[in-house]
């Protein structure tokens, strides 16, 4: 069985030394109460028969409720997740307010067991932060992303 890819992209404004990233906290039940390791770049899964890219772009708005600001997208590659997902995202270069999000939703039984299905915000809060800090909020699986943009700013 292939595994599951999500695309994303991760916006980012300033240049190598003040550079910041926009990232997402995760909703939902399971994240409520945690910071570290609780925030990811806004991203989604997609079927094999979607560009990478598209889907990214699609993501990014279902999960934030506004459109993909413009500009050159720039290819960070994939990442294999703890999870055995695969991960492909791009960096964009642009800036968004946060105070402007709505997120997507999704549905899950909560709580488990009782037959009850809820809906939670896809991400319940946006914020931009440094590296270092993107660092200790970001998936450890995600972390590698700072790492490829980092390379690319100072390259």
């Amino acid at each position: 069985m292939a595994p599951k890819r999500s695309a994303g992209i991760l916006l980012f404004r300033g240049g190598l030394r003040e550079v910041e990233v926009l990232l997402g906290h995760m909703g939902g039940p399971f994240f409520a109460h945690r910071d570290a390791g609780g925030w990811s770049v806004p991203k989604g899964e997609y079927e094999p028969s979607e560009p990478a890219e598209v889907a990214a772009a699609r993501e990014f708005e279902e999960e934030l409720g506004l459109a993909v600001p413009p500009g050159e997208r720039i290819p960070l590659g994939d990442a294999r997740q703890a999870s055995g997902k695969i991960v492909t995202v791009w960096a964009l270069h642009g800036d968004l307010d946060t105070t402007l999000i709505v997120p997507g939703t999704f549905e899950m039984e909560w709580p488990r067991g009782s037959g009850r299905r809820q809906a939670f915000p896809e991400l319940d809060r946006a914020a931009w932060f440094d590296l270092p800090a993107a660092r200790d909020k970001l998936l450890t699986g995600q972390r590698v992303f700072l790492d490829r943009l980092r390379d690319h700013l100072s390259g």
